[in-house]
């Protein structure tokens, strides 16, 4: 007689505690290298959003530079409206008839993340 419940037998297929034991602590082994370079790749796409802006203001100076033998010291000067959901919000540090400095200051991970580049393409990470 019967109770509806099968028998184990050994021949049928499945897995034991300890491969699967085996195979989450590889899966883990190998998310804990994956995870660093990840969170650098995402760190990275997030600050050439600053890069593109900075490369986008830069043009506008020369554009102000070609019609009035100066750089800009004002955004409103250049008619620049900055990308209404940019991480980073760029700034004209200083400006002259020979020279300029700009700046994107924003926040990557809660830490505060600033960008310089000046009128001959120099970058500089300030922060």
């Amino acid at each position: 007689m019967t109770n509806g419940c099968r028998a184990y037998d050994r021949g049928e297929g499945g897995f034991t505690l300890i491969e699967v034991v085996m195979v989450v602590a590889i899966i883990g082994i190998l998310a804990a290298m994956a995870i660093p370079q990840y969170s650098r790749f995402v760190c990275t796409a997030k600050q050439s959003e600053a890069r593109l802006a900075l490369e986008d203001l830069g043009r506008a100076q020369e554009i102000y530079y070609a019609e009035a033998s100066r750089y800009a010291d004002t955004l409103e000067a250049l008619h620049y409206v900055p990308a209404l959901l940019s991480r980073y919000t760029p700034s004209i540090i200083e400006a002259s008839s020979s020279a300029f400095t700009l700046e994107a200051v924003g926040s990557i991970n809660g830490r505060i993340d600033a960008w310089q580049v000046d009128e001959k393409g120099v970058w500089t990470n300030t922060q």
